[in-house]
């Protein structure tokens, strides 16, 4: 079979049940072993404004929203206006007659489907059902059938009783029926593939793994785009045995984790930007006291309270500089949303053996993605590294020295309350017993010898960091660079580019810092042409690249509106950059949301 890609978007205003419809049809994709990948553009606003989720289903598993549209599902009027010019010729848009009106001038080979809420609905107040309806005339366009639809609509109302199930089975074949009379399916329908997938969010991803990784305790304050992870969280801890508390406000968050950690079991908590700034004094007290803890930045549009529901990779530098002063810390950006579930107990085995704080950085476009994945790339049991901590009574009567010179400048660690193993922590700079140094005479050689211990460990990070991958063949000639979340859509670039006759290559980071700049130069240095890719005005990664290792990019590609890469975008900044017009290529959104 060739390969099945196609992109169903649907628009509307917030309250129209477009956040349920989409989690409904990802989940039927997934019953029939299809990839998917939803990304939705919203404003925030409770009720007005515009929201508009692209959903891509594709045979082969697929990371991103892709370029075009194949079906718009248009809730209202602003929808059919804003994207009525994205559609693909032999494509379809499906709107409801009662509050939209058709365009005068309909696109080659389009497709309009008018249908009616009042009229097959039996004027039934309950507009929510709208996407029901929509959902219905859209599995006949498709191919997909009723089955599962109907299917998860009995789970998903089941405890609301059978009379609301019947309701919304009713109206989802009253679509199905009306598509069947009136409209022309697709020429190929959604395939079924061997093997069903399952559903998750970026945010419930690095939840699950926290909750692999072994976290007894997760904090938050709400803050959006990193609330689903205590969603999920609040949701599962009972049953899972994680203490959950939603705080105050993102310092008492940060303090409170730290806390937690210092008392033995693994802790985490996660925020946005603005959140993490208020977090950064923490951050550094944890690498002061050697204290092991997860910080997560779901990174949104900024400055300040910025673009509160759209995405960027704008916190590198913020993370880079968290806190005060010089001290170990780890910094990962997750490529994808399963690699976000991978991520958290990789990261906690480091920062464990390293004691000092570790930070994840992710962004909208990652975790409030959904996407579907095999069940089997799930490791409810990962490989669990505490490092070197100290569960035995101390029966030599030796003093305990939390903060011992090693020449690893790792210290064994006790938890509180370890018989025989007294000591105190402080945010004050210290001896090896943990002894203020500054209260009466600050000891510049204490001070040294301490600080050398903590940054030795910097060392030892670094040599288990791996180089960036490379994917491609190794003497193309040019290179696509970027980090995190952009890899599916430069990888999907640099093959559409392939197919165009460039001879074209890509480089991905995930482990930013510390980097590892042997390995990272081995691999850079195979780099003729290279092109950093990334969602930020500055160049964050570009500059960090060239500070850490010299290297300086030929190109540029950035992305700061707020929405992320689509492939065409880094396919036509190749272009002009390989063209001679320019050397900082800033693509224009044609989609307006």
């Amino acid at each position: 079979m060739s390969k099945f890609d196609f992109v169903i978007a649907m628009g509307g205003a917030p309250g129209q049940g477009l956040e349920s419809a989409g989690p409904v049809l990802i989940r039927i994709c997934a019953r029939r072993g299809l990839s998917a990948f939803a990304y939705s553009a919203y404003q925030s606003l409770i009720r007005g404004g515009h929201t508009f989720l692209t959903i891509r289903i594709c045979s082969e598993p697929v990371a991103n929203h892709g370029d075009r549209i194949n079906m718009v599902i248009a809730l209202n009027q602003d929808a059919m206006d804003k994207h009525l010019q994205n559609i693909a010729p032999g494509g379809v848009i499906l709107y409801n007659s009662d509050n939209t009106s058709p365009p005068n001038n309909t696109p080659e080979d389009v497709q309009l489907c008018a249908l009616s809420f009042k009229e097959l609905s039996n004027n039934s107040r309950n507009r929510v059902m709208l996407n029901t309806l929509m959902l219905g005339a859209t599995l006949y366009i498709t191919g997909a059938g009723l089955e599962e639809l109907e299917d998860i609509l009995t789970i998903q109302f089941k405890r609301k009783g059978q009379e609301v199930v019947d309701e919304n089975i009713g109206i989802a074949r009253a679509g199905y029926n009306h598509a069947a009379e009136h409209f022309t399916p697709f020429s190929t329908p959604f395939p079924y593939q061997d093997k069903p997938l399952a559903v998750t969010t970026g945010n419930e991803a690095m939840a699950m793994g926290g909750a692999a990784a072994g976290v007894k305790f997760y904090c938050a304050y709400p803050m959006s785009p990193s609330t689903g992870v205590l969603h999920w969280m609040a949701a599962n801890a009972r049953d899972l045995g994680i203490m959950v508390r939603q705080v105050e406000d993102e310092i008492g968050v940060a303090n409170m984790a730290i806390g937690a950690a210092h008392a033995g079991c693994r802790a985490m908590c996660a925020t946005s930007g603005g959140g993490f700034a208020l977090m950064s004094e923490a951050v550094g007290s944890a690498g002061m006291m050697e204290i092991p803890t997860v910080f997560i930045n779901v990174q949104r549009g900024g400055p300040s309270t910025g673009l509160p529901t759209k995405t960027e990779q704008g916190d590198l530098w913020q993370m880079l500089g968290a806190s005060q002063g010089d001290f170990p810390k780890i910094i990962v950006a997750p490529t994808s949303i399963a690699d976000g579930f991978h991520t958290i107990p990789e990261l906690f085995n480091l920062v464990d053996k390293f004691q000092c704080p570790g930070m994840i950085i992710s962004d909208l476009t990652l975790s409030m993605g959904y996407t579907t994945i095999d069940p089997e790339e799930i490791n409810w049991n990962p490989e669990i590294d505490r490092g070197e901590l100290i569960a035995d009574d101390n029966v030599s009567g030796e003093k305990y020295l939390r903060f011992k010179v090693t020449e690893s400048g790792i210290s064994p660690r006790a938890l509180p309350g370890t018989a025989g193993h007294v000591h105190v922590v402080a945010t004050d700079e210290h001896d090896e017993d943990g002894g203020l140094i500054t209260d009466e005479f600050t000891n510049p050689h204490i001070r040294r010898e301490i600080m050398e211990k903590r940054q030795r460990k910097m060392e030892g990070i670094s040599a288990l960091m791996p180089p960036p991958d490379l994917i491609g063949a190794e003497d193309a000639d040019i290179t696509l660079i970027g980090w995190g979340s952009t890899e599916d859509v430069i990888e999907e670039a640099a093959s559409l580019l392939r197919t165009a006759g460039y001879s074209v290559n890509h480089v991905h980071f995930k482990w930013l810092y510390p980097i590892n700049e042997d390995r990272t130069n081995q691999v850079l240095s195979k780099c003729k042409r290279a092109i950093i890719v990334e969602c930020n005005y500055t160049g964050q990664f570009a500059r960090f690249l060239r500070g850490e290792t010299g290297f300086k990019a030929d190109g540029h590609i950035r992305k700061y509106d707020g929405e992320p890469f689509m492939p065409h975008h880094v396919v036509d900044g190749v272009k002009e950059i390989e063209a001679g017009k320019t050397d900082l290529y800033v693509p224009y959104q044609e989609i307006v949301v």
